[in-house]
């Protein structure tokens, strides 16, 4: 397929989805959004992918959405509409729910609505020198992509309240300390390091990794009682364990 504002490419069963309007700092419209879930719902329905890496063009991942984007339209208690708001939750809903292993690969900037995106991916890997915030607050704006769930996930709900309530700016290597990215890397090795974490996961069980999938999806959204009787009550059909077990059997 042909796209306007991203571009796919794919490595054998990783696939890189990178959002392309350099020239505005990847700021999200309703075009990119409608490319992004086609983009992604041709590669889930592609067998032989099993991780997509979400990343930008040029120096940012995203700045956010492009309230240019938006014209006169009034927003309305601080929402940008269900122009932007279904798309990018059907979007948030395949990054974190799909069957691929997503994984944000944030190079520069990446605020508010683009960090939503980054934040529903499986993981995320930062550059060192990357930018990264929150900004709704600032902009008389609130979450309807994910934020207000996923950020107190990721780094505990006094920090999300600190970085929401001052929308400050977080560096990379900070991201990571708090938890909200996996790993902060130095952008020159950016590449490599998120090439290697994605060639890592895709040579391990797809039916594992989505078993996974599902089992951390309950974690998040139940207590650990109700978490360990899914875990221990949950079937699943793993096709590979024989083979991948066959080297260390007599």
């Amino acid at each position: 397929m042909s796209y306007e504002q991203i571009q796919v490419t794919q490595d054998g069963s990783v696939a890189t989805v990178t959002m392309s309007r350099a020239d505005a700092l990847n700021a999200i419209t309703p075009t990119m959004l409608g490319e992004l879930n086609a983009a992604f719902e041709a590669l889930e329905a592609d067998d032989a992918c099993a991780v997509v890496v979400l990343t930008g063009e040029g120096r940012a991942f995203s700045a956010g959405v492009d309230l240019k984007a938006l014209g006169d339209r009034e927003l309305t208690g601080g929402m940008v509409g269900d122009i932007l708001d279904l798309p990018a939750r059907e979007l948030t809903g395949r990054l974190s729910g799909s069957r691929l292993v997503t994984i944000a690969k944030v190079n520069g900037f990446c605020f508010t609505g683009a960090l939503e995106l980054a934040l529903a991916c499986d993981l995320m890997v930062v550059a060192d020198e990357a930018t990264l915030a929150d900004t709704h607050a600032k902009f008389g704006l609130r979450p309807t992509w994910g934020m207000s769930q996923r950020l107190p996930a990721a780094v505990g709900m006094a920090k999300a309240r600190e970085l929401s309530f001052t929308a400050r700016n977080v560096k990379g290597v900070e991201a990571a300390e708090i938890g909200m990215a996996c790993r902060s890397v130095p952008l020159a090795e950016l590449d490599d390091v998120v090439a290697d974490m994605a060639a890592a996961v895709a040579g391990n069980s797809q039916d594992s990794l989505a078993a996974y999938k599902d089992l951390f999806a309950v974690a998040d959204s139940t207590g650990l009682g109700a978490g360990l009787d899914y875990e221990a009550a949950t079937t699943y059909e793993i096709g590979d364990t024989d083979e991948r077990l066959a080297g260390f059997r007599a």
